[in-house]
Parts: C-alpha cells; structure tokens; sequence
C-alpha cells in the first residue's frame, strides 16, 4: 500500500489534506480515486490507513481509519557523519542508509575532502537529499524521514551526545593481528542507544584527523579485511547492525 508522510500542519482531527508534489503524485502518478486506501505516516511516527475521500484541483482529503502497529525502525538510533565525497555519492548514501535504517544523516568537510559547499549550494544539496530521503522512507515502508542535518567539520563534531563512535578506519582492515574487532563492540551497544558512525571521504582520514578521534576514545573498528569505497563503507555499518538488532538478536 502507498505511504505519504505528512506534518503537524496537514492533519486536522482525523482528516489529512494532501497538496503539492504528493497531491501530483496520487493523483497524476497512482491514479488514486476516491476510496482508494494508503498509509498516512505522522511526524510522532505513528501511521495510519486512510481513504481518499476528495480529489481536488490542488488538495486531496483523506480519513484516517485505523492506527497500524508498526515496528519499523532500528532499536538503536543511528547517525551516519560522512566525509564529503565526489560526485553524486551522498545521494546514493542517502537513499540507501534511509532503506538500512539511517536515523541521520550528517555531511562532514574534511581534510581530504575534494568537494566544497558553499551557503547557496549547501541549501539547494540538502533540499535534494531530503527529497531523496523522503522517497526513500515511502519506498522501504520506514514510520519517519531520516533527517539531514548542516553540514559540520569533524573537529565541530559533538562526539559526547553519543552513546557510541565507531570509526571506521581502513589502517584496521590491513592488520591481520586486529583485536578490537566490529563484533565485540555489537556486543557493547544496547537498545534504545545514539550511534555515530563516522567515515572517511575518498582519501581517508589524515593523520591530524585520526589523531584527534584518538584522542575522543572513539571505537576504532575494522569493517572486513578489504578496504572499502567511502559509499560502501556505512552501508556495511548499517546492514551488520541491522542484522545483529533485528534479526540475530
């Protein structure tokens, strides 16, 4: 079934109004009519059946019927602090974190990153990545939108507001006698915790920047034994805590 997520602004006692780019989408996209049944998504993250009710030039009217239990999202909350990449790498980041359980999304300049924002063209990325984000959550059924969040500096970065820092640090995958492995620091993290996860643009990490998640007393993990691409890279993060919470636990 079709899900829409709406605002505090679009919900009135159990009636939902519809406009824009979705009222487009159910109405010259789905071909919806009335009577037709979706899922209505609300920022507390509770979800509902409705019934299309009145098809509108510029509105659509929707009854909510019955509340759905739903238990989509991951019981941990997950950031993922990713350095810069090239081209159109923070999109597909975006989309495919929002369908492995992305809480947030935090794009991080870097020493080594190649790609700057300025004011203009940080505003026009992030509306992208929201809309990106937003299909995405319709897309794989998730009860919320991940959000995305200014981009910072790693040095700005409030690593304290987190339960847990994985970094994840290619110089790990290329030791063969690595101890503190991805594992053992699962085994650490509990339900309800704030994970960052923190990765490295196309050319890693610098020495200053490693130094300086040394000294936070991050948890510095290895993410298999090859080295992968910084697109790659929290899509494992996220996939292996997806396992372990939601599946093998």
């Amino acid at each position: 079934m079709q899900r829409y997520f709406v605002s505090v602004n679009d919900v009135q006692m159990n009636t939902v109004t519809i406009q824009g780019d979705d009222r487009h989408h159910m109405a010259n996209v789905m071909r919806f009519q009335p009577g037709d049944q979706v899922v209505i998504c609300q920022p507390d993250e509770t979800s509902h059946i409705g019934v299309i009710d009145q098809i509108h030039p510029e509105e659509i009217k929707i009854t909510l019927l019955e509340e759905l239990d739903e238990q989509k999202e991951l019981p941990i909350t997950v950031t993922v602090a990713q350095g810069m990449p090239k081209g159109d790498k923070l999109e597909l980041i975006a989309q495919k974190g929002t369908e492995l359980g992305m809480h947030s999304l935090l794009p991080v300049q870097m020493d080594r990153s190649i790609v700057k924002w300025d004011g203009k063209k940080e505003a026009k990325k992030r509306a992208r990545l929201e809309k990106i984000v937003k299909e995405a959550s319709e897309q794989s059924h998730r009860t919320i939108i991940p959000h995305i969040l200014p981009m910072t500096s790693l040095k700005e970065l409030d690593l304290h507001q987190y339960d847990y820092c994985l970094v994840a640090n290619e110089i790990e995958a290329k030791q063969t006698d690595h101890s503190s492995t991805f594992r053992e620091v699962l085994g650490k993290i509990n339900k309800n915790d704030q994970i960052l996860i923190v990765i490295g643009p196309e050319g890693g990490f610098s020495e200053k920047e490693l130094a300086f998640l040394d000294h936070e007393h991050v948890y510095s993990i290895r993410l298999g034994k090859r080295i992968l691409r910084t697109e790659t890279a929290p899509l494992y993060v996220l996939a292996a805590l997806s396992f372990y919470f939601e599946e093998w636990s």
